[in-house]
């Protein structure tokens, strides 16, 4: 497996080795010791997947205090993948890394706790498969506003398919009961 890193050291870039020939391919999409070597150690406890339309987008979206790491991955089709550093006090707060991710690259993005995640769909439909390290927590969930100016995501969409809360959710200086770097994540 290709570690990649990025501009915030704690969001990475993983690329699984594909085994490949005229029946296919075989790729690990997760284990534990690589994964563990590249840093990402908290067991995953809970696996969603989704399924969406060219050009929705999802999120930006958070939990907190219950916070969740991610490792997200497309299995069919492409999408702009978007982690944002939320943590008040860190040395990234408000910047983001953007990364495609596709059926063709089979990249992952390692989403730590305290970044806020959302994607938008590339390709026609996108399937997007997620491995979270806490459960959901719905009294927990945070959104922040897709388009805010003070984080400067260049989607590639015009005018995405967007829910109610997303539609509506504040600018990320509105939101207040945001994660501090550093803090002690409550263990499951």
């Amino acid at each position: 497996m290709n570690v990649v890193a990025t501009d915030i050291p704690e969001v990475l870039i993983l690329e699984p080795k594909l085994f490949g020939d005229q029946r296919g391919f075989f790729l690990e999409t997760y284990q534990i010791r690589r994964y563990a070597d590249a840093g990402i150690e908290r067991p995953f406890i809970q696996d969603n997947m989704s399924r969406s339309a060219h050009g929705v987008l999802r999120g930006l979206h958070l939990q907190n205090p219950n916070t969740q790491g991610k490792l997200v991955t497309v299995l069919r089709g492409k999408v702009l993948d978007v982690a944002v550093d939320v943590r008040v006090g860190s040395s990234t707060f408000g910047r983001h890394v953007a990364v495609e991710l596709s059926e063709e690259n089979r990249r992952q993005l390692w989403v730590p706790r305290g970044f806020a995640h959302g994607f938008v769909v590339l390709s026609e439909t996108a399937d997007f498969f997620y491995k979270c390290d806490d459960l959901y927590s719905p009294k927990d969930e945070i959104s922040i506003r897709w388009n805010d100016p003070a984080i400067g995501i260049k989607w590639g969409v015009e005018s995405p398919s967007l829910s109610p809360k997303d539609a509506d959710a504040p600018l990320l200086s509105e939101v207040k009961n945001l994660p501090v770097y550093g803090q002690a994540w409550r263990e499951s």
